[in-house]
Formats: structure tokens, sequence, C-alpha cells
């Protein structure tokens, strides 16, 4: 398919290669980014994730690679349709997710994708449990994500190489024909563990080919947890008292010396619980007279009564003890 013909159906390529312009034509770098309107996209994505500098650093560097090869093709200069399919490797609660979300709005404001959206799964939306089963769910989720970018979290568990009659090898195959053929229409993110990921791609050389793009999420420090903190509690119009805020970083430094830590989601389960015994302390008291600042307020005790201060076990793991 050239990029000035149609894709299967029926969309509109990429704007096609324009006649050679002679090598004094001028281009305005500045207004083409202005125009393309991504920076309303990389600030998004500063407002909703503190840290991971290194990560927005290459969306930045990926964005202007984007920007400078579409002025290239409009001044009728050679290009291929760059690769970017990308692996996303960190532990949990890193904000994957999110940077994907945000890639997919850049990839569409840059023309590289139709649509933008982003589509999220894991290895039961896409393989079966009986012969003939996978083919036809990895393709029904790869029409849906056509036109924007699919999301495939915990990407390593599609192969496992110790089942010799699991499909997960089927439902790669048609991933990696896929990749290759429809470039210019579907971007796919691989995320999961580092560890496991690299374990994945040396059992799939095919697959690490394909990938143009390795960003690196790195925990969260236990500064930027508070801030995540605090971001997500402004989102919801709630805030910490003076005391709850200090007990609240108490709280991160225990919490992250525990197992099964997931960075931003323990941070917010552990919010969540802090509203919870907040609702329950306003609900007991004798007057039931509140202001408006009463519904804002967390204190210490609606964080200081997580079992974490107590036995040391994350509340997300004891559910019953979300009203005590």
């Amino acid at each position: 398919m050239t990029e000035a013909s149609e894709n299967n159906i029926g969309i509109p390529a990429r704007d096609a290669v324009a006649k050679p312009a002679p090598d004094d034509t001028p281009v305005d770098l500045e207004a083409a980014f202005r125009d393309s309107q991504v920076q309303e996209v990389l600030d998004k994505l500063d407002r909703e994730l503190v840290g991971l500098k290194p990560v927005k650093t290459r969306i930045r560097e990926i964005a202007a690679l984007l920007l400078v090869d579409r002025l290239r093709r409009q001044l009728g200069l050679t290009t291929d349709t760059p690769t970017l399919h990308m692996s996303f490797t960190g532990n949990p609660g890193t904000g994957k997710t999110t940077v994907a979300l945000r890639m997919a709005e850049i990839l569409h404001r840059l023309g590289y994708v139709r649509q933008g959206h982003l589509v999220a799964v894991t290895r039961d939306d896409l393989v079966g449990q009986y012969i003939g089963h996978t083919a036809p769910k990895t393709k029904e989720v790869l029409k849906r994500a056509m036109g924007g970018v699919l999301f495939i979290d915990e990407a390593y568990y599609l192969y496992r190489p110790e089942n010799e009659r699991d499909y997960g090898q089927e439902s790669i195959e048609i991933l990696l024909q896929v990749m290759e053929n429809n470039r210019d229409d579907l971007v796919v993110i691989l995320a999961g563990y580092k560890d496991k990921m690299d374990r994945f791609f040396l059992s799939n050389p095919g697959m690490r080919s394909r990938i143009a793009h390795h960003l690196d999420f790195p925990d969260y420090a236990a500064e930027e947890l508070m801030g995540i903190a605090s971001l997500m509690l402004e989102q919801v119009q709630y805030r910490f008292s003076p005391q709850a805020e200090a007990a609240f970083q108490d709280y991160i430094r225990r919490r992250m010396r525990m197992p099964h830590f997931a960075n931003a989601r323990s941070i917010r389960n552990a919010l969540d619980r802090a509203r919870l015994r907040q609702a329950n302390r306003l609900f007991a008291r004798a007057d039931g007279h509140l202001t408006k600042r009463d519904l804002m307020l967390l204190e210490p005790d609606d964080i200081v009564a997580s079992r974490v201060f107590r036995e040391g076990v994350p509340d997300e793991q004891r559910p019953d003890s979300a009203m005590e």
C-alpha cells in the first residue's frame, strides 16, 4: 500500500510525500508544533504523573521525531514509516497505562494513527482455550485496536514454553504479522516487569526486532509518592490536615518496605481506605453538624488506623479492615 492509497477499510492513509522542494525552502518547526497541539498532551502528562523524567523525556523525543518526519514528508524528502511499537517495563503503579494513553493522543495528533484510542488487554483477551479459538480472539482485538494503540499488559504471559498445548504462540505469530504489515495504522505497546519482559524478548526474537522504543519506568521515591497522594486528593477535593500529612508520610515509608507494594496504585488504595475511615468517623459524631471543611479534611486517625501501623499488614490485603 502506498502512502497515498486507502487502507482496507476505506480510510485515507497519511499524507503522501510531496514533490521535492528546493533546498532553501523555509519551514516553521515551531508553528508546526503549535498547530499539532501536541504540547497540550505533554502538559496533561506532566499534570497527571509526578516524576518519571526519563520517560517524559523519551516521549518528547518521539514526538519531536514524528513532527520532523512529518515536515520532511511535506517537503518531499525521503522518509519511511517509522517503527513505533514500544515496550514499557516497570513495577505496577508506575504510570505505564497513562503514558500509553497519552502516546495514543500524540500519535493521532501527528497523523500516525487515525483515531488515537487505546485498547488495553491481557493474555486472556487474546489466547483461546481450545484449538481454533485463539485466532478469532486475537484478530477481534486487533480489529478494535486498528487506528490506535494496542496495550498488552503482562505481555510475557503470551508465551508459555512449559506448556506444549498452550496457544499463546499462535497469538504472537498473528501479532507479529499485523505489527509489520499495519505499522502505519497500529502501534503495539507491550508492558510488564522488566526481568520477565527481557526473558520474553530472548525467547521471541521476532517480537524484539519489531520493538523500536524501550522505556523503563522507575519506582517512585517517597517524596514523589507524597506528591501523587496530594494530587489524587486534590482531584476529588480532599486534603490532609498538617498532622494527617505527617502521618501519611510515615505510612508511605512503612508501606514501601512491605511486600506487594505497587507504587501509585498502593497510594490510591490507601487514600480510598482513609476516605472510608473519615466517612465512618464523621458518621459517628454525636452532634451530626458538619462543615464543608469537615467533609474535605482527612485527619491523623483516618491514616494511623491502617493495619500498616498496627500489624505491618497492607490494608489492601485485608479488605475487612477498611471500616475499623
